[in-house]
């Protein structure tokens, strides 16, 4: 009779966890981008514009599943707090009814005093949306060009250039391109990929509408997965006042196959070619390219374009998902955030130029409460750090490992569910596998590594959790793992632990965070 009774409060309790994880809105993140409904991907057209930030995204206007490509749009002063706006770009049908063109991803910038004629004569600036028309006839896919729309009215509506496409090469696999301004040669330059041939395609104009080829890249590195989303730009050194690197990012494969991920190179652009040099840095492994994100939840991020000069280090934003399993997330009624914007900064290490990445400074401004501990000194043990917490925190960690096999930190604890974040055996892991909802996909469940060495004696961690997100920086932002999880219940308990040995704890900071509303 007990074992009975203790049955039905064993399910009666697994049937509350899923009607509490089954609320519309329950993943929803707090201080992560997300729009207020349907499905988003790539992080599209970010640009700074009239003392705003602009940020434009693959959207579904009809649905939380992938499909209809158009361009959400949003604006931010501080880039933590959003206003979303009107659809910016929608999907189209051609005069003949049979067509369509979808608006894919691509990039934003500001021709300013209008030189290139493409917004009404007297307009400022001129906001141009430079995209991939991706084309199809019913389930055909026809064609993948480049296209235009123009905005004289700081990005409130939109109009189709007309004489689009304006760079064709008669394929279906051409697309996403970022434009910047290459001030030297006064041009613009395209970063486009040629997806299945994993090739960077870089093109230059004067006036954004006519295109000439320049050069291009690879193949090289990961080919696992197509390649998207290119990104060249131009990134600091680190304590080399005046010294910067290009730096070529391409979304592709993951350390761990099947899965995607991003990869990074460093070197020199003269305008027309960019090349590797020495301060490529050397892969940690003859398998595993240079990779921005050890997680299986970032992707396709791309920076943001005209930034006011007095910010020198470029950000970049990613989209937290995964094609593996991007459809079939259980979040209701949206599906798909992006991460927080980060810093990018190269450090020179005996390898080569490593890129590191740091949330932006004004992720400090998010801290509320604040709780902290000193020197816990752990021998194979475990200590409840908070016993209830909401899943809505960024916490820091100094750690010497010690003697102990694996230490670390248990998050959004409740009974047997758990995430884990260890060091073990010279490497950073996030462990997801017990994280709670895993079985929507057989693809999910998984525990991701980051090669990771103590810096004098120490494991730094910054992590943040955002009721379905955990962001991982390591060692001031050499190593950063990003991952979705899906805890069943909406509060939980954060551990510390250490197994088979010591370890020491010299400080744990935990702050609270009050969700930022979204207007």
């Amino acid at each position: 009779m007990k074992k009975t009774i203790a049955f039905a409060l064993l399910v009666a309790g697994s049937q509350l966890a899923n009607a509490q994880a089954n609320q519309p809105d329950f993943y929803r993140p707090q201080y992560h981008f997300s729009a207020p409904k349907n499905w988003i991907n790539d992080p599209n057209g970010m640009v700074y514009a009239n003392g705003e930030y602009h940020l434009f995204y693959q959207y579904n206007p009809f649905g939380n599943v992938w499909g209809h490509m158009s361009w959400g749009h949003a604006t931010s002063k501080d880039l933590l707090r959003w206003k979303h706006l009107p659809l910016a770009l929608p999907e189209f049908t051609h005069a003949d009814g049979k067509t369509k063109t979808a608006i894919f991803s691509g990039s934003s910038v500001v021709d300013k005093g209008n030189r290139n004629g493409l917004c009404p004569p007297g307009t400022p600036d001129c906001m141009v949306a430079i995209y991939t028309s991706n084309v199809t006839e019913g389930e055909k896919h026809i064609d993948q060009h480049q296209s235009l729309a123009f905005s004289s009215d700081k990005g409130q509506t939109w109009t189709q250039y007309a004489k689009n496409p304006v760079l064709d090469l008669d394929t279906k696999e051409f697309r996403d391109p970022n434009v910047f301004w290459y001030a030297p040669q006064q041009k613009w330059v395209m970063a486009t990929v040629l997806a299945t041939e994993h090739r960077a395609a870089f093109y230059a104009s004067k006036n954004l509408k006519d295109w000439t080829l320049l050069s291009r890249f690879g193949p090289i590195a990961d080919t696992s997965r197509v390649w998207e989303c290119p990104s060249l730009f131009q990134i600091p050194v680190q304590n080399e006042p005046g010294q910067s690197k290009w730096v070529l990012f391409i979304s592709a494969g993951h350390p761990q196959k099947g899965y995607l991920g991003m990869q990074y190179f460093v070197g020199n652009f003269d305008g027309t070619t960019f090349t590797l040099d020495k301060d490529n840095p050397k892969p940690v492994s003859p398998a595993v390219t240079n990779v921005v994100d050890w997680g299986k939840d970032y992707y396709a991020a791309i920076p943001f374009n005209d930034r006011p000069a007095s910010q020198a280090k470029p950000i970049m934003m990613g989209w937290l998902n995964d094609w593996e399993y991007a459809n079939k997330l259980p979040s209701t009624p949206f599906k798909g955030a992006f991460s927080l914007l980060r810093e990018m900064a190269l450090k020179r290490t005996a390898a080569g130029l490593v890129l590191v990445q740091t949330p932006i400074a004004g992720a400090i401004a998010l801290r509320g409460a604040k709780t902290e501990r000193k020197g816990l000194a752990l021998n194979n043990q475990t200590v409840v750090l908070e016993a209830s917490t909401d899943n809505v925190y960024e916490l820091e960690a100094q750690i010497k490992p010690g003697t102990a096999t694996s230490v670390g930190i248990r998050l959004a604890k409740n009974g047997d569910e758990e995430t884990v974040i260890r060091y073990i055996n010279g490497k950073l892991e996030l462990d997801r596998r017990k994280s709670g909802q895993t079985d929507f996909s057989d693809r999910f469940a998984s525990v991701e590594q980051a090669p990771l060495s103590p810096q004098n004696g120490l494991i730094k961690l910054r992590i943040f959790v955002d009721k379905s997100i955990v962001e991982v920086f390591a060692n001031d932002g050499e190593r950063v793992i990003t991952d979705l999880v899906f805890p069943n219940k909406s509060t939980g308990s954060i551990e510390l632990f250490a197994e088979g040995g010591n370890a020491q704890f010299e400080k744990v900071s935990l702050w609270h965070i009050k969700p930022v509303i979204q207007q």
